[in-house]
């Protein structure tokens, strides 16, 4: 399959329907900790399909919010508590987009985030690369994206003041996805 088979539509995207390479993707969120640090973290079973015909597009995720990893136990079981992911409860995050656009290298997807039951609008910004031809005649896309949300709007709202002032965890949250993506 050669990548014109993949024509670019109105929405500036190539037509087809694209499933996540789940191996060569990736999907973290960074924090503020302490005030001085960034802490991040990252979801090892996400999923995500982007579907493109000639006058929309369509870019739905899914994440096992069980299958957060952090650099300490201890630390995974509280962000599993209700204080943070509440997972017996809310075991997927879930995004739904609304409109993709593309202005020049730009790609600029809005969208509705689920955490906790809890839906609120996202704006994403990233990049596009591709469509190529891969190893194996695979026709793939990448796509990278990075949104800030404030964690609080989705119930994960634990926190504990610095003696000196400020507090443990900052509200804002950077949520990045790298996503390969393969045409069916």
């Amino acid at each position: 399959m050669s990548v014109t088979e993949a024509p670019i539509t109105t929405t500036g995207l190539p037509a087809g329907t694209w499933s996540l390479d789940p191996t060569h993707s990736s999907a973290s969120f960074a924090v503020k900790h302490m005030v001085v640090a960034t802490f991040r973290g990252r979801f090892e079973h996400f999923d995500a399909t982007l579907t493109v015909d000639e006058d929309s597009a369509e870019l739905v995720g899914t994440v096992d919010a069980s299958s957060l990893v952090v650099k300490d136990e201890n630390l995974q079981g509280h962000l599993g508590s209700p204080d943070f992911f509440d997972l017996e409860r809310y075991p997927e995050i879930a995004f739904r987009s609304t409109r993709i656009r593309r202005e020049a290298d730009e790609l600029i997807i809005d969208g509705e985030l689920t955490i906790k039951g809890n839906t609120h609008p996202l704006e994403a910004r990233g990049t596009i690369a591709g469509p190529a031809v891969t190893l194996g005649d695979f026709v793939k896309l990448g796509i990278t994206l990075e949104a800030v949300i404030d964690r609080t709007q989705y119930g994960l709202n634990w926190n504990a003041p610095l003696p000196k002032g400020g507090f443990a965890v900052d509200n804002e949250v950077k949520l990045t996805v790298e996503l390969e993506l393969v045409q069916n």
